[in-house]
């Protein structure tokens, strides 16, 4: 056992103590790996989308939380949007939400939001990624960035 500026540490798989606090060595410096994917359908009708999305983390690790992107390749209209709590718009084509914790091989709640586009265009790009995994690393990044065409028909548009 040594003592650095106020931290004891054991040898390996010991206990880290930092102030008050106690944190396992092992987790000191080692990142959570989990893979995040989102699901849902996307309808747009008269310039109005309606989106209903789900995040799922397919694991190894827990996510105590993340946050999704949604971009659309057409201006958001002006003024408020319909969107629930965690979500809020960041730029003209853009809207981020938390997903709340994620446990490993789990679904979180599902997102639904409405947003209205400027203008009434007849069809509309939308891009789903991840913006922040709550510090886990994702090697497949794949399944967490999505784009679905959206035309104005009412019909719904699943990804």
């Amino acid at each position: 056992m040594r003592r650095l500026r106020g931290v004891v540490v054991w040898g390996a798989g010991a206990v880290l103590a930092v102030g008050a606090g106690v944190v396992p060595a092992h987790a000191v410096g080692e990142e959570t790996e989990a893979d995040l994917s989102y699901h849902g359908f996307a309808v747009m009708d008269g310039g109005r989308v309606d989106v209903r999305l789900t995040p799922r983390n397919h694991g190894p690790g827990a996510v105590a939380d993340s946050t999704v992107r949604l971009r659309w390749s057409v201006p958001l209209a002006a003024g408020e949007q319909w969107l629930p709590a965690g979500c809020a718009r960041t730029g003209r084509q853009e809207v981020v939400c938390r997903t709340g914790a994620l446990a490993a091989d789990g679904l979180g709640e599902q997102l639904a939001l409405r947003v209205w586009l400027r203008g009434r265009p007849a069809e509309v790009t939308m891009a789903v990624d991840t913006l922040w995994g709550g510090g886990a690393v994702d090697r497949n990044r794949s399944n967490d960035r999505q784009q679905v065409l959206v035309l104005d028909t009412g019909d719904a548009y699943f990804f």
